[in-house]
């Protein structure tokens, strides 16, 4: 698969599990929490699901479109790792992580951390969307709608 196709497939993935989602986050209290920003195309999207969630972005700088940004007080910049933690407790509803490189090396070090992370930040119940597979003991996995390859994209639900 050309690299083409597979940045396509893992957006047509963040898009069909976040709208697969979208009812059942509308129930859950808390905010939504963008680890990646990026370019903003996933936070504009949340943005337009979740109108009357506060949804809060991390990223080490702002890199998106000026019409996909977040407010001021609803961004945090620096290093993810070290940035989010300040907002552990904070009981969020969703957390969708879109950080993983492609590279197994580097990825490998990012889950030594984010795991733990992701699960420190939402409230029981609540669900995390990530690009990389994260394995902790409060994240169950979910099943992922049928549009979505298997492995390609990974949901979860915190547990006690």
């Amino acid at each position: 698969m050309s690299r083409l196709d597979s940045f396509i497939h893992r957006l047509t993935a963040q898009r069909d599990i976040l709208n697969d989602i979208r009812e059942t986050v509308d129930e859950i209290e808390g905010p939504v929490l963008e680890l990646g920003l990026g370019n903003g195309r996933t936070f504009d999207h949340l943005r337009a699901l979740f109108p009357d969630k506060r949804i809060i972005a991390f990223d080490r700088a702002v890199g998106s479109h000026k019409t996909s940004t977040p407010a001021p007080e609803n961004i945090v910049l620096g290093e993810i790792r070290e940035t989010a933690q300040t907002f552990v407790g904070v009981g969020a509803a969703l957390v969708h992580v879109d950080i993983g490189t492609g590279y197994d090396d580097k990825d490998a070090i990012t889950l030594t951390w984010l795991p733990q992370l992701a699960a420190g930040l939402l409230r029981p119940q609540g669900l995390v969307v990530s690009g990389l597979e994260l394995l902790h003991p409060q994240l169950e996995a979910l099943p992922i709608c049928s549009s979505v390859p298997v492995g390609r994209y990974f949901l979860y639900r915190r547990i006690e």
